[in-house]
């Protein structure tokens, strides 16, 4: 009855029917090499850092997204962080594990949620999207990051004031050797970088970055 009086559609296309129709997920830009070996931004061959993470300290592994951040991704990731569309994570958690191996860690974690944005939200996406890979990739999904302070919103700061705002702000109690961050879409790396350096701090030898999607500059 629901679904005549308020009919599902697409979130891409508002086409009626699923949340993201067929058409619309086939034609969601993949990232596919060549890419950075650091950072996964897309280059013209393959390299070991490109110009966007070079001359960086940067605490992961490496960072990897399934798709590109453009506007048909922008409004499906916007309709399931601010819509509350929940089912959506599994939609990008399937792309995800389509498109990229499982990690070989001990466990997943992902960047914790502002607490008053959880709250607007009813949900938490990253946390969503890394229980989703948990099914998939039978790794555990562990809250092993808390945040240590309240933070400015990222969108809008520039790079150098993104990176000033969340160093220092994720603190992590304990951690296994090898985890992989799971977080919904990779911006500048500041917040994975962050994310990545309190895992560090509390013995991950190795933390190796995972986002359903990836700004592309």
């Amino acid at each position: 009855m629901l679904d005549l009086l308020l009919p599902r559609r697409c979130v891409v296309c508002r086409l009626t029917g699923d949340q993201l129709c067929v058409a619309c997920g086939a034609a969601l830009p993949r990232l596919v090499a060549p890419l950075c070996e650091r950072c996964g931004a897309p280059t013209v061959w393959p390299v070991s850092r490109c110009a966007e993470c070079a001359g960086r300290r940067i605490s992961f592994a490496s960072a990897r997204a399934a798709v590109a951040y453009d506007d048909a991704v922008k409004r499906l990731v916007s309709a399931w962080k601010e819509r509350g569309l929940r089912r959506l994570a599994g939609s990008a958690a399937g792309l995800v594990a389509e498109l990229l191996p499982a990690p070989r860690a001990d466990a997943l974690a992902f960047v914790p949620p502002d607490g008053d944005r959880r709250l607007e939200r009813g949900h938490h996406p990253a946390e969503r999207l890394a229980r989703e890979l948990s099914r998939r990739w039978e790794i555990p999904a562990e809250p092993l990051l808390e945040r240590t302070r309240a933070l400015r919103r990222q969108r809008g700061l520039s790079l150098a004031d993104r990176r000033l705002n969340v160093r220092g702000a994720f603190v992590a109690r304990d951690s296994p050797r090898t985890v992989c961050l799971v977080d919904d879409v990779y911006t500048s790396g500041a917040t994975a970088n962050a994310a990545a350096a309190a895992l560090r701090k509390v013995g991950a030898a190795q933390v190796w970055v995972v986002t359903f999607a990836r700004a592309v500059r």
